[in-house]
């Protein structure tokens, strides 16, 4: 197992992790890509506990219920949060350290794919949100 450590582009904010993430996923959804304006986001969950942060982040409220996490000073996101993960933060797989720990399971609201992106793994494929 690898870290899952990582931060933003421009180094001024940081987490560190303890163990392992709870899942890891590709997220399709529209509000997904207008966040990180990239055609589909790569997640993993981690206990709130899990991560300490170093550097000052800042917040914007989405939607109801929904908490994004960036950096104040170059902008890059870094983490996602919701009411009905209470105790989850959900972390960019792009902004580790070493991005090849991360190993998704599954993608999600496939529902929403953009019609370009060409997909070719086997992973499962949930219409909506993960089971």
């Amino acid at each position: 197992m690898g870290r899952f450590d990582g931060g933003c582009a421009c180094g001024a904010v940081r987490h560190r992790t303890t163990g392992s993430p709870f899942w890891s996923m590709h997220c399709h959804c529209n509000s997904c890509r207008r966040a990180t304006g990239s055609p589909m986001t790569s997640f993993f969950g981690m206990g709130r506990g899990q991560v300490t942060w170093e550097g000052e982040r800042s917040f914007y409220n989405s939607s109801p219920g929904v908490t994004r996490g960036f950096c104040g000073k170059c902008g890059s996101p870094l983490f996602y949060m919701s009411t009905k993960w209470p105790g989850e933060v959900h972390l960019y797989a792009a902004n580790l350290d070493d991005p090849n720990v991360y190993t998704p399971t599954a993608h999600v609201f496939w529902a929403e794919k953009l019609d370009w992106l060409a997909v070719s793994d086997d992973l499962p494929k949930h219409e909506r949100s993960a089971p």
